[in-house]
């Protein structure tokens, strides 16, 4: 007998990765270049060569067991003393190596801050449309998910329902910009409202609140788009960041959480983390990957590929009567279905071998993702069976 809580994740698996292995069926069938599968969020960008350089030259000139070995828990220091200065010098702030944890990318270090802060019965707030795995992250730990409505105008957070369900239960709040599976960036005036609340509402409860930025997509903006650095803003912010999708790299889980030296209750926070780190099973970020990111810090993935894809989804999809925001980053387009039932119109773009992901997954039924990191020929190839697939519906 599993668990009960597994009972319950095991039947709520997630959506995404069904329609991925959806996808990987259905190419049995019919042939890879006539499936068109916009589930995942698998970067199709090759990473920088720099990565590749890296790795070879850690392979080649370092120790071995300094590079496969234990470290601290935190990760090498001088690794965490790099991207301190590459965060410094890019955002203006005053980071150390003390202020950085290495972490199993953004999701490994999500669930180490979520061990670190959570009680039995603690909230966590979120934004919907939102990354539906923080739903598993915060019940992990006994917290409770508090969802926030969909601001469906233009996506940016609901600040008005969420000043009225902070309460004095409430640990925590997650956002995550440039959103997945929005692609909109919380503005900077967003983001001084937010700080704001969270302020005034930290004063009427005497509570510490925390402001858990989730930040995968920060270097994937377009048309000079600017991603506010939260800590700037609010001092109770720690921010988890995931080298997957900047530097293409998802399947080697390396990332790292930042925790400010103004942050409540910041030694206890820094320590209770590092040991969280260990107890979870992660013990320590990837050794390797660690000495290979250190050395790629102001390396970029290519993403005129990506906005490429997005102006060719964007026009296409607006020309056929689909509704929805021009992504301001990541590799998500969020749009509004034809019909009321967002997994019935998935069904029904499955059909047509589209695989799309529903709204629903998100916290915010009536809409659908698609994961435009694919190559080109496949969005032009699947945009007749997108406008066929809106006509047979109206």
């Amino acid at each position: 007998m599993i668990s009960n809580t597994m009972q319950e994740q095991v039947k709520n698996s997630s959506v995404i990765r069904a329609m991925f292995e959806e996808g990987k069926r259905l190419a049995g069938i019919h042939g890879v270049e006539n499936v068109f599968d916009f589930s995942l969020g698998n970067p199709n960008v090759e990473p920088p060569k720099e990565v590749k350089n890296a790795i070879l030259e850690v392979i080649n000139t370092g120790n071995s067991m300094g590079i496969h070995g234990y470290m601290n828990n935190s990760g090498y220091e001088d690794v965490r003393a790099a991207i301190a200065k590459s965060i410094n010098d890019k955002f203006s702030t005053a980071f150390t190596q003390n202020n950085i944890i290495m972490t199993v990318g953004a999701a490994g270090g999500l669930n180490v801050i979520f061990k670190t802060l959570l009680n039995p019965g603690d909230e966590v707030i979120t934004f919907a449309p939102f990354f539906g795995e923080y739903r598993n992250y915060v019940k992990n730990f006994g917290g409770e998910l508090v969802i926030i409505t969909p601001n469906t105008i233009n996506f940016q957070p609901n600040l008005e329902e969420f000043k009225e369900k902070i309460t004095p239960r409430t640990k925590a709040v997650i956002i995550n910009s440039p959103n997945n599976p929005t692609g909109v960036i919380y503005s900077e005036a967003t983001i001084i409202k937010l700080s704001e609340i969270l302020n005034e509402k930290q004063k009427e409860f005497g509570t510490d609140i925390y402001l858990v930025s989730d930040e995968p997509y920060r270097e994937l903006a377009y048309d000079n788009a600017e991603v506010p650095y939260l800590s700037k803003y609010y001092e109770n912010t720690i921010i988890g960041y995931s080298f997957s999708k900047s530097l293409s790299l998802p399947g080697e889980r390396i990332g790292y959480l930042v925790i400010p030296d103004q942050v409540a209750d910041y030694e206890d926070i820094i320590s209770a983390a590092n040991i969280a780190n260990r107890i979870l099973g992660f013990v320590n970020a990837p050794s390797l990957f660690q000495r290979v990111v250190a050395k790629c810090l102001d390396a970029k993935v290519d993403i005129a590929t990506y906005n490429r894809n997005r102006e060719l989804l964007y026009k296409g999809l607006s020309s056929y009567g689909y509704q929805c925001i021009k992504p301001e980053g990541a590799f998500y387009m969020f749009v509004k279905t034809p019909i009321e039932n967002d997994v019935e119109f998935c069904n029904l773009a499955k059909q047509k071998n589209i695989l799309l992901v529903p709204g629903t997954v998100f916290g915010c039924p009536g809409y659908v993702r698609i994961a435009y990191c694919v190559a080109y020929y496949k969005i032009e190839k699947a945009l007749p069976g997108f406008k066929a697939l809106i006509e047979d519906v109206k």
